[in-house]
């Protein structure tokens, strides 16, 4: 039992990097990881004396709290207006600090965490659980209020669809650098032919905005049909698509931050490689999803972005 209010704190502290975690795996938000891990906090305070495991106890509050929340945004999730993509976690090249999300475990890569936010909220609370944090099904299915055999046939399923969709494996990051580069080269180049042999013949781009930024509406395949977007941005943008562009990690791959201009929205952007070629391209500028990204230039606030003409 855990009385003392300070050893109390210090316990659940412990244990909020690996509730984080999962809240964000399972919600794909930061705010909602984080406000999940402080509700359990607030039931911990008022039914500690009732807790024999507190790792246990928390994992099971922070699954049930982000599985409801997750069936109660299906309908949202229907009605978004193009592709959705997890919150970027945004992090400096050389950032250690222990604060942030742990970012490279192969499963909290874009390319990871896009599929597993098509699946069916039961199916990615047993595969988050089971799969990256060995939680054993008999807990998993008291959390989904499911039997056993289904909690098993949910993590069978998403691990199947995870197969299916392969998810481009996370390469070092010298290899996504010079593959960027070769990017950046070809788009600086203004030539077509060039961009369109930096990016896998099977390529693939998905843009966030919720309709209210500009960026692709439906995903955009194939390396010709990417290549003369990329085009379009260059050409709408000109020389200030690159004002104050920098390259950061963005859930722990290679990834460039856009900051807001009075003529651009800001934008996060991230890569997958593939055979030594850009493989996939997330292109997120809806701003709720950039509230924590480094994407706001002086003098403009928060929010600021104006909807895109339809």
């Amino acid at each position: 039992m855990l009385s003392d209010d300070t050893a109390l704190a210090t316990e659940f502290d412990r244990h909020r990097g690996r509730l984080v975690g999962i809240a964000y795996r399972l919600t794909g938000r930061v705010d909602d990881a984080e406000d999940a891990v402080q509700e359990a906090w607030l039931r911990l305070a008022a039914e500690r004396s009732q807790i024999r495991e507190l790792g246990a106890w928390l994992t099971t509050v922070v699954s049930r709290i982000c599985l409801d929340r997750l069936r109660s945004a299906a309908v949202r999730r229907e009605q978004y207006v193009g592709p959705w993509l997890p919150e970027p976690v945004v992090t400096e090249l050389d950032s250690h600090d222990p604060q942030n999300i742990v970012v490279t475990r192969d499963d909290i890569r874009m390319a990871a965490l896009r599929v597993l936010h098509e699946l069916s909220p039961e199916q990615r609370l047993a595969f988050v659980l089971h799969d990256g944090f060995d939680v054993p099904f008999t807990e998993i299915a008291e959390i989904a209020g499911c039997a056993v055999a289904t909690a098993r046939q949910h993590a069978s399923r998403a691990r199947r669809a995870l197969a299916a969709a392969e998810p481009a494996p996370r390469v070092p990051l010298p290899e996504q650098r010079r593959v960027l580069d070769n990017l950046l080269a070809a788009l600086s180049s203004g030539d077509i032919t060039e961009i369109t042999r930096a990016l896998h013949p099977q390529a693939a781009l998905f843009g966030d905005s919720d309709g209210r930024a500009s960026t692709a509406r439906r995903p955009i395949l194939g390396q010709e049909k990417i290549a003369r977007f990329l085009a379009g941005l260059l050409a709408k943008y000109g020389e200030t698509l690159y004002s104050g562009m920098r390259p950061v990690l963005v859930n722990g791959d290679l990834g460039l931050v856009f900051p807001a201009l009075p003529e651009r929205q800001g934008r996060v952007v991230t890569f997958a490689c593939r055979d030594g070629l850009i493989s996939e391209v997330f292109d997120i500028v809806n701003p709720d999803k950039l509230v924590r990204a480094p994407v706001r230039a002086p003098g403009l606030q928060a929010g600021s972005t104006t909807r895109a003409r339809k």
